[in-house]
């Protein structure tokens, strides 16, 4: 029906890192959405990039080919990790009018800092940032080494149904704005 292609972007590179389980148990459930085909980006792959917004390894046409996106990042001193901005900054007009939704994880605050810097990086890229997201307090705790969740998941099973359906919902309504007119500034 919408065939959303939506990337999902796995933005930190720290060996030992839990992003990969929170990455497996998200993907898992978003999955179970209709209508979305995941393509899973995992800023490992795409090299470190020179800080300066150089092309990474076909990142920017997996982002133009998506209709929207899930930044999956831990946070790190308040704020998120570099190799993740190296890949945001790569791309620019991919971005633009697009949706983003994020699934966040960390000590106390579950990353939710990182997610609030990242908010006003996506606007100045004219991209629609989703409401409501999934985070993980405490994360290292919540995984087990083999990734699987130690407790139950109830409440973020519930966060990732909510995030999957306004995602979709903004992805379809802007992929739908975009064919009838083109967004400003891409001239």
């Amino acid at each position: 029906m919408n065939d959303l292609r939506i990337a999902v972007i796995l933005g930190t590179n720290r060996n030992g890192r839990t992003g990969p389980a929170v990455a497996r148990w998200f993907l898992d459930r978003a999955s179970e959405h209709e209508d979305v085909d995941l393509d899973a980006v995992d800023v490992t792959d795409l090299g470190p990039g020179d800080g300066h917004g150089a092309p990474l390894d076909g990142f920017a046409a997996r982002v133009a080919a998506a209709d929207g996106f899930v930044v999956l990042t831990p946070e790190y001193n308040h704020g998120y990790p570099g190799p993740l901005k190296a890949a945001i900054d790569s791309a620019r007009r991919e971005w633009f009018a697009k949706p983003v939704a994020f699934v966040s994880y960390g000590g106390i605050s579950g990353g939710l800092r990182a997610v609030e810097q990242l908010r006003s990086v996506f606007s100045e890229l004219h991209a629609t940032t989703v409401r409501d997201t999934v985070s993980f307090h405490d994360a290292q705790a919540l995984f087990d080494a083999d990734g699987t969740p130690t407790t139950p998941m109830k409440g973020a099973e519930t966060a990732v149904r909510t995030l999957m359906d306004q995602l979709s919902w903004w992805a379809v309504s802007l992929r739908e704005a975009r064919s009838k007119r083109p967004y400003p500034g891409l001239d």
